[in-house]
């Protein structure tokens, strides 16, 4: 059976898993969801004997029903390969009372790998099935991650461009170091004046740009998206919270049907979204633990019912997550607005006008599964220094936010429900507040320096893609003010 997909804000339009993949943002500007969410086929007694490869197709497949097997598992191939560091691709470390699902053991040491090395192979595949003819110019927003993954997933990637944007102050200097030295004669990286929001929105409306888009058409061009927006992205993260508790099951963590919390760093929605809809697909996770930074908006939101942007915007140093408009938060409202375009278009226009929207109590009562937590940037660092202390374990600042919520969340429910902790970066992207939490005496090294300090105090080898920009060649070195985004992307494709 086919699924079909429709967008959030109108029920007009209804496309193909390709379809969205290739549009990434619908016409009227939702987002693309599926109109149910499948049910998974095989018994997790099954499903733990398979590779991270196997089990991703047999998630995958439910959702990208107009894929053949051999294409999908193509793509899949392709993407879960020598890239990854392991052959587990998301291996579990159990420390201090949690199980850390390590997610960074891709190209760029960060959970977008994850999806992001399989995304230009489903987009490329999409393109030939729906016969496109023009060349497919991925344009995105980025908060630090999703920039580099993205880039390194479509570099040469034939047929496609791929532009990012991200806020020039508000990244991890290896972060923009990543970004800035990216090979490819089809990558372009733009830093703006503006924050990630700021980006995120100057992408969007260049998304919703008719005008925009018919220039590009006549030229050859159309744009697709590499965020986590694009379904392309949001379906390859359900697979590894269904992995995960196959792993847990497999290695006699926890018992047949047992129930595990999911605890997850986030700012854009998509990571925990994910968890959400491998628990609809009959993986038995209770709560998901929405873990934030200072730019609490989203705990905010599960704890009051109102979303609210208006507030002052903080720089962290768990960069990623500095985001004040969640943009995959829209899939749950929809959702829990009992599919509702019209109600959700609503909400997402008083997001857009007054800055804010509150859900009735109804839509409060179908948020039962989740929770918000957040740590600010003293708890965010005594947890990596505690854990550290305790295990000899070193955590990155996103999941040391994650962490420290998980820890606070045991301590106020005495819930002793096993969890899983979504470790969503490297330490190594972030060696200056990770080393400083441990011991300020730190902070007097070169960034390059910290990283050789952390290798010995974690005994970890550092990741080949620090290793490989210590001495790389900045290659973007363009800046523009954020109202310029439509100039800059006009000047790269000659329109």
């Amino acid at each position: 059976m086919n699924l079909i997909y429709k967008s959030t804000r109108s029920n007009n339009e209804t496309v193909t898993a390709s379809e969205a993949i290739l549009k990434g943002l619908a016409d009227d500007g939702g987002l693309f969801v599926p109109t149910s969410i499948p049910k998974l086929e095989k018994s997790m007694e099954k499903l733990a004997n398979m590779s991270y490869a196997e089990v991703a197709y047999e998630v995958m497949r439910l959702f990208l029903t107009d894929f053949t097997e051999e294409e999908l598992k193509s793509c899949i191939d392709k993407a879960y390969d020598s890239k990854f560091d392991t052959e587990e691709i998301a291996p579990i470390v159990k420390a201090n009372g949690a199980y850390y699902l390590e997610l960074f053991h891709g190209a760029t040491i960060a959970f977008k790998d994850m999806a992001l090395s399989i995304l230009p192979h489903l987009l490329t595949t999409s393109a030939k099935k729906n016969n496109v003819k023009n060349e497919i110019v991925i344009l995105t927003a980025t908060s630090g991650d999703t920039g580099k993954a993205a880039l390194a997933g479509f570099a040469d990637v034939e047929g496609t461009k791929i532009i990012v944007f991200y806020p020039k102050h508000g990244v991890s200097p290896i972060q923009e170091k990543q970004m800035v030295t990216q090979k490819g004669d089809n990558t372009y990286v733009i830093g703006i004046t503006g924050n990630f929001d700021d980006a995120q929105t100057g992408v969007k409306n260049m998304f919703n740009d008719k005008e925009l888009a018919k220039t590009m058409n006549d030229k050859g061009y159309q744009f697709s998206s590499a965020n986590s927006i694009n379904i392309g992205r949001l379906v390859p993260q359900v697979v590894y919270y269904v992995y995960a508790y196959s792993r847990l099951y497999k290695n006699g963590e926890i018992a047949k049907g047992e129930k595990i919390n999911a605890v997850v760093p986030t700012g854009n929605f998509g990571n925990i979204l994910a968890a959400y809809y491998a628990k609809l697909m009959g993986v038995p996770y209770d709560k998901l633990i929405c873990a934030s930074n200072d730019n609490k908006v989203l705990y905010d939101f599960f704890e009051t019912g109102v979303y609210d942007r208006n507030r002052e915007f903080i720089l962290t140093s768990s960069p990623s997550m500095d985001i004040l408009i969640s943009s995959n938060l829209e899939r749950l409202i929809y959702k829990i607005a009992d599919n509702s375009a019209e109600m959700n278009s609503n909400l997402m226009n008083g997001l857009k006008t007054e800055g804010n929207y509150k859900i009735t109590d109804n839509m409060r009562g179908q948020l039962d599964s989740f929770l918000g937590g957040y740590a600010d940037e003293a708890k965010t660092k005594q947890t990596i220094r505690d854990i550290y202390e305790q295990t000899g374990y070193v955590i990155d600042t996103h999941t040391a936010v994650a962490a420290s919520v998980y820890h606070d969340y045991v301590a106020s429910t005495k819930d002793e429900t096993k969890s899983i902790i979504a470790s969503t970066a490297s330490p190594y992207k972030f060696t200056r507040s990770v080393m400083n939490a441990i011991d300020e005496k730190y902070d007097s090294m070169t960034d390059f320096e910290l990283v050789d300090e952390l290798s010995k105090l974690s005994n970890t080898e550092v990741p080949q893609a620090i290793e490989e920009i210590r001495s790389a060649k900045v290659l973007h070195d363009t800046v523009c003010e954020t109202e310029k985004m439509k100039d800059s992307v006009e000047k790269i494709l000659g329109i």
